[in-house]
């Protein structure tokens, strides 16, 4: 975490050029920017969501400029749980952020596809794999529900059920919150392993540095989120 207190200090510089007059991202800007710059400011942005102090909409220019064009920093798969909007939690506007939403935050050919799109033609410097606390997809996988095109979905998560080691099988289900919360972070470790598996252009985009990829949980309670190793 120092790291980033390190790059923050650096988003505060640049944010007078970059951040600071409240619209999107123009072409320049989004070229200007790094990869730690953009998640250095998604995080400012959440301790500002944490301290109730967002910034302000600015909703008409927004439009506005977007309507010519868009320039976003960063794509952030997240679960689709109404508790997690992921707009708000970050403290960014319209033309700010590409968000991608499927239950259990997991990585399906049309979330790839949506991130090479946002990565290799509309520039985006991050991709964040969002997970939350008491995910209900997540406790789906652990008790194994079956439930029409359910089923299928919550099998893409069952690998970071089985991955997750020191449970006894009795202890292994939805109502064990501390099996829950380390299936959770697995599975957010697992969708990032899978991203890279899966596809090669945002594999080599990040070898080259144009993008990271990581991984964040999001509290429930707190509204915090904070940053996977």
């Amino acid at each position: 975490m120092k790291k980033y207190k390190i790059i923050l200090s650096c988003v505060t510089v640049l944010g007078a050029s970059i951040f600071a007059e409240n619209i999107p991202p123009s072409a320049e800007a989004q070229k200007a920017l790094t990869p730690d710059i953009v998640l250095a400011d998604l995080m400012a942005g959440n301790k500002r969501f944490v301290n109730t102090d967002h910034t302000a909409a600015n909703l008409k220019e927004r439009l506005e400029i977007t309507s010519k064009g868009q320039y976003p920093k960063a794509y952030i798969l997240s679960c689709v749980d109404s508790r997690v909007p992921v707009e708000l939690v970050f403290d960014q506007g319209i033309g700010d952020i590409f968000v991608g939403r499927v239950a259990g935050n997991i990585e399906g050919v049309d979330q790839l596809g949506s991130m090479e799109f946002a990565s290799a033609a509309a520039g985006v410097k991050l991709i964040m794999v969002l997970g939350h606390e008491a995910c209900g997809a997540v406790k789906g996988a652990c008790d194994d529900v079956k439930l029409g095109n359910l089923t299928d979905l919550l099998a893409e998560i069952k690998p970071s059920v089985e991955a997750v080691k020191g449970f006894n099988a009795d202890e292994k289900n939805s109502k064990n919150e501390k099996f829950v919360a380390a299936v959770i972070e697995e599975n957010v470790h697992q969708t990032i392993a899978d991203i890279r598996k899966k596809s090669p252009v945002l594999a080599d985009l990040e070898e080259k540095g144009a993008i990271k990829i990581v991984g964040g949980l999001y509290s429930l309670h707190t509204g915090e989120v904070t940053l996977l190793d």
